[in-house]
């Protein structure tokens, strides 16, 4: 298995018109760079329309969290960093549940691909 499938990452779904996802691209990047034990990227599902393809995305920002085979969260979150770590540290470890959500692991798997 690559690196970047064996990865957890950190994906949050976002759109440019969003002032909420404007004022929180800082510091999703700042923990970024905290937390080189996970992959983290920044969808702009407007800019990347074709890799999100008919997922609908109804609260921004929405985040994804997971790793190749195995999502773990798929729903909004406050943009604050310290709810973001908290989240990741729970979810992000050999004993945390499965989210149950097929479209979502799918877009997942695309954007690590796209990424890797």
């Amino acid at each position: 298995m690559s690196e970047s499938r064996e990865a957890w990452w950190i994906v949050c779904l976002c759109a440019q018109w969003c002032k909420v996802c404007r004022g929180w691209r800082a510091d999703f990047e700042a923990l970024a760079a905290q937390q080189p034990q996970w992959r983290f990227a920044w969808v702009d599902i407007e800019d990347e329309e074709a890799l999100v393809g008919d997922f609908d995305v109804e609260t921004f920002p929405t985040l994804l969290l997971g790793r190749a085979g195995q999502l773990r969260y798929c729903a909004p979150i406050a943009p604050r960093p310290e709810a973001l770590l908290r989240l990741a540290q729970g979810l992000l470890g050999p004993d945390a549940p499965a989210a149950n959500e097929p479209e979502a692991l799918a877009l997942l798997q695309r954007i690590i691909a796209s990424r890797g």
